[in-house]
């Protein structure tokens, strides 16, 4: 007798395998002027479907402010061909001046670099 494998036992194996997306590198800038942080950046997706969002608000108190700046960028649920995609995004928050800028991608903190 010969065994042949079932295609539903690959798939089944095939699934455990999965591993979670690392987060992604958002590249930002960001100007002060007259008490308003204007931030700018790119971030890479990974196809042409997906867009992205920005929302910057501020967290703290008066002496220890903080910029959140959240990014969202949710899944296509549809058929697209997966090309790493560069997406633009901007923000404006008032702020202190030397408020640091916390990034989030899709609620998860993400790692940022200044091009």
């Amino acid at each position: 007798p010969v065994s042949v494998p079932h295609t539903r036992d690959s798939a089944a194996r095939c699934a455990a395998k999965t591993v979670a997306p690392a987060p992604p590198t958002v590249s930002l800038l960001a100007h002060y002027a007259k008490g308003t942080h204007s931030i700018h950046g790119n971030i890479t997706a990974p196809d042409a479907c997906t867009s992205v969002t920005a929302e910057a608000t501020t967290t703290g108190d008066a002496s220890s402010t903080a910029i959140i700046l959240s990014l969202s960028m949710p899944q296509d649920s549809g058929t697209c061909l997966e090309l790493p995609t560069d997406l633009s995004f901007s923000a404006s928050v008032a702020a202190p001046a030397d408020a640091p800028i916390l990034v989030t991608v899709n609620g998860e903190a993400a790692s940022t670099t200044t091009p």
